[in-house]
């Protein structure tokens, strides 16, 4: 394998790779391996039919495509390991020679990882976050947990009235005649969700059970189905069960079954700790992200075009692993959402942007002062990834190569730079 490397505009390269005659015929021949219990020659049972005959029959560049898809992935690789250069995207592929007894000769066109100049990054000023609790966020937590524990009760003497759970049947028309989809029985509505068509649900406060009542609405003009969008249409609906919610009284009692504390008082104390706690992390957060913007405002560096592209094919594989832990498929979750890849992989763009001009930046600042990952931090974060992965620390130090370990001593620095910078950042 030979390698040849030309620098464009915009940290890009395009690489040529020459894989030798002899890698490419040893390729042609494992497909045509593949391939030869599926190709009839006449005369020949299948999968016996020598190789020089089926390229007879089929055309000598049967087996190419194939071949050229096993040679590829490993020249490429060896290339890779080769180059002196850092590629931060996936490489764009494009053949130039391949024939028969001569080198396969490709192009790969990759993003580089490109310089950053920094500007200031030390005593960056950011506005300093309020961390202090109100009474009324403690009150809203409180009420937040009596909510969670309050009991369900089955209402008759009354109408409904907003924030009621209500069972309901009901049926659409427009222009006097019923449409396709709006019919339901025995459906869950809590008044106020906003969960059904603007102005449908206020209508039926104060309707009583088994009572018909009429609520007149018009459809949205961008409702997703076109044919009733923008028309009026009028519901026809009976309740057939109203329930409530009845807080738990805010005693003592209370806060000794939600809590481990005996008092009301005590209880309001801790959970005032507890949003203190969530505030002073948020804005330690907050902190972060802005003084990391500022380096960045400030800081010169050209990325490329696949280097964002990479980085937005990345956040897409992602989130559908996330989603699918939650038992949903990403063509489902397309589905649902009336979204598509491409309109996806656009919305995550700005934020793919963002996140490689972060490392990018607190790279720099890692190398800028000397800032290095230590044996023992590096044994840490092993130790922390076989409990996150609930492997034995052996095993996993065992599956760590070279390219991991470096790539995890590299997290490790960036972390300590944004730690860096966030300590020398200047509070306003």
């Amino acid at each position: 394998m030979s390698l040849q490397v030309e620098k464009l505009e915009g940290n890009m390269a395009k690489l040529t790779i020459e894989a030798s005659a002899e890698d490419f015929e040893a390729a042609i021949e494992k497909a045509y391996q593949k391939h030869k219990n599926t190709l009839s020659v006449p005369g020949f049972r299948k999968g016996k039919a020598p190789r020089k005959m089926l390229e007879k029959m089929y055309g000598k560049d049967i087996f190419f495509e194939d071949a050229a898809n096993y040679v590829i992935p490993t020249a490429y690789a060896k290339a890779v390991d080769e180059c002196t250069e850092e590629i931060v995207s996936q490489p764009k592929i494009d053949v130039v020679q391949m024939e028969a007894d001569k080198p396969f000769i490709f192009t790969a066109e990759v993003a580089l990882k490109p310089e950053v100049t920094l500007g200031k990054y030390k005593g960056v000023e950011v506005e300093k976050a309020d961390t202090n609790v109100t009474d009324e966020e403690i009150d809203a937590a409180i009420n937040k947990e009596r909510e969670s524990n309050a009991r369900t009760i089955t209402v008759e003497n009354r109408g409904v009235q907003n924030g009621d759970m209500t069972v309901l049947d009901f049926e659409g028309f427009v222009d006097g005649v019923a449409f396709e989809g709006g019919k339901g029985e025995n459906y869950p509505l809590t008044i106020g969700s906003n969960t059904f068509i603007p102005g449908f649900e206020e209508q039926l406060i104060g309707a009583e059970i088994d009572k018909e009542v009429e609520v007149n609405v018009t459809f949205p003009e961008d409702y997703q189905a076109e044919e009733l969008a923008g028309k009026p249409a009028v519901f026809k609906c009976i309740i057939k069960e109203i329930k409530e919610k009845e807080l738990p009284e805010l005693d003592d009692e209370f806060a000794s079954e939600v809590s481990e504390f005996d008092t009301l008082a005590e209880y309001r104390e801790d959970v005032k700790k507890q949003l203190t706690g969530q505030k002073e992390e948020n804005a330690k957060n907050e902190k972060e992200n802005k003084v990391v913007e500022a380096i960045i405002a400030d800081a010169k560096m050209d990325i490329p075009e696949a280097m964002i592209a990479t980085q937005q094919r990345q956040m897409m594989d992602d989130f559908a692993q996330r989603i699918q832990m939650q038992g949903l498929s990403i063509d489902q979750y397309f589905q649902f959402t009336g979204l598509d890849r491409a309109t996806l992989l656009e919305q995550m763009k700005p934020q793919a942007e963002t996140r490689i001009k972060s490392r990018l930046v607190l790279e720099a600042v890692a190398k800028a002062e000397n800032i290095e990952a230590s044996e023992e931090e590096y044994q840490e974060e092993l130790k922390k990834m076989a409990e996150a992965y609930r492997m034995e620390l052996d095993k996993l130090t065992e599956m760590v190569g070279e390219f991991e370990s470096k790539a995890i001593r590299e997290d490790i620095c960036v972390r300590k730079a944004a730690d860096f910078v966030v300590e020398q950042a200047v509070e306003k």
